[in-house]
């Protein structure tokens, strides 16, 4: 049977008891269908024309999704924030990984027991960042290189010729 992620995103907001809006609506579907995180401008162009939801109102649905832990945000090392939906089985304490082929980026749920740092003693936790770099499936498949490798061996050619 097929997911009516619409229908979902629309009970995720309900339970927030905040008021319930088309764009609210729109973006936390998009979340929910995504297979990864995504930045503000793939949410944009996933949108469609007729939703008539403006870049400004997707960074303030995404900063109030966000509050209501309805989805977390990513801080990538591009300095581009990425979101995923949160899940009923996801809390702020998990890892992502990042592909540095294609720039995916996806939450790891599973890490184990071995990455639980002991912490000072009276320091609370509030959230973990953690970001694992590498090739994802796809791309260890296709041979692609890492974007960092093409552009030191671009730089490198580059400054071979002079």
């Amino acid at each position: 049977m097929a997911v009516n992620f619409r229908v979902t995103a629309e009970e995720l907001i309900r339970t927030t008891g905040a008021r319930v809006t088309n764009a609210r609506i729109e973006i936390l579907a998009t979340l929910l269908k995504a297979d990864g995180a995504l930045t503000h401008g793939d949410i944009e162009n996933r949108l469609s024309e007729a939703s008539g939801i403006d870049r400004v109102t997707v960074y303030r649905v995404l900063d109030w999704l966000t509050q209501q832990a309805l989805a977390h945000r990513i801080s990538g090392d591009d300095r581009v924030w990425r979101f995923n939906a949160v899940t009923s089985t996801q809390s702020h304490h998990h890892a992502h990984f990042k592909c540095n082929a294609c720039s995916r980026v996806i939450c790891l749920d599973d890490l184990g027991t071995g990455l639980a740092p002991k912490l000072p003693l009276g320091f609370t936790p509030v959230e973990v960042d953690l970001t694992i770099k590498g090739l994802c499936a796809d791309c260890s498949t296709s041979g692609k290189a890492p974007a960092t490798a093409k552009a030191k061996s671009g730089r490198r050619a580059a400054s071979a010729r002079r």
